[in-house]
C-alpha cells in the first residue's frame, strides 16, 4: 500500500479546499461489491468527544444502500488537477448502470473491511455514529431550499474517523 496511516491531528489540509474544491468520494461496500459517488460538501471537526467527518447523500443515490448497509464508509480526496475527469464521472453517472471505477479509470484500495481508492492522495476510513434525514422544517435561513429544487434532501451521516491514509 502506497500510504502511510496519520493520527487526525497530523493532518495539514484545509478542509474548506479538500471537500468543497477538491471534492471527494464517498465509498461504501466491500470486495464483492461497492460503490463510490463525489461530494462537496461535508466536513470534519469534533462531536462526542470524538475525532468526526460528516458527509450528505441525496436519496435517490445508489451509494446510500451501501452507506446504510455498512458500518464503515470512506472519504477520499484526490489532486483535483489531476482526477477532475474521475470525479466527474463519479458524480455523474450511477454505479447502477455502469461499472464506475473502470469508466473513472480509479483502482480499489480494500483496506480496513471497506473500500477507498488508490488515486487518492488522502483517505478516512468513517465508522458510522449517528445518521439524520434533512427536513427542511428545521431550515432557519428560507435561502437553503434553493438547493433542493426536487425537494430531495439529503441523508447526514456523522461517523468517527478511525483511521487517516496519506499518500507516500
Amino acid at each position: 500500500m502506497d500510504f502511510k496511516n496519520i493520527e487526525p491531528t497530523e493532518l495539514t489540509i484545509n478542509p474548506f479546499s479538500a471537500i468543497g474544491n477538491d471534492w471527494m468520494l464517498i465509498t461504501a461496500g466491500n470486495e464483492q461489491k461497492h460503490n463510490t459517488m463525489t461530494a462537496s460538501w461535508g466536513g470534519l471537526g469534533v462531536l462526542w468527544g470524538k475525532k468526526t467527518a460528516f458527509c450528505f447523500i441525496r436519496p435517490q443515490r445508489y451509494t446510500l444502500e451501501f452507506v446504510d448497509n455498512n458500518d464503515l464508509f470512506t472519504l477520499s480526496i484526490f489532486d483535483h488537477k489531476l482526477y477532475k475527469d474521475a470525479l466527474d464521472i463519479c458524480g455523474k453517472y450511477s454505479g447502477r448502470d455502469i461499472d464506475k471505477d473502470e469508466k473513472a479509470g480509479i483502482t480499489p484500495l480494500y483496506t480496513d473491511g471497506t473500500v477507498a481508492y488508490n488515486e487518492a492522495k488522502l483517505i478516512f476510513v468513517v465508522k458510522k455514529l449517528y445518521r439524520q434525514d434533512i427536513d427542511p422544517k428545521y431550515f432557519l435561513d428560507p435561502s437553503i431550499d434553493k438547493n433542493y429544487a426536487q425537494k430531495d434532501y439529503h441523508k447526514m451521516f456523522v461517523g468517527e474517523i478511525v483511521k487517516v491514509y496519506e499518500k507516500k
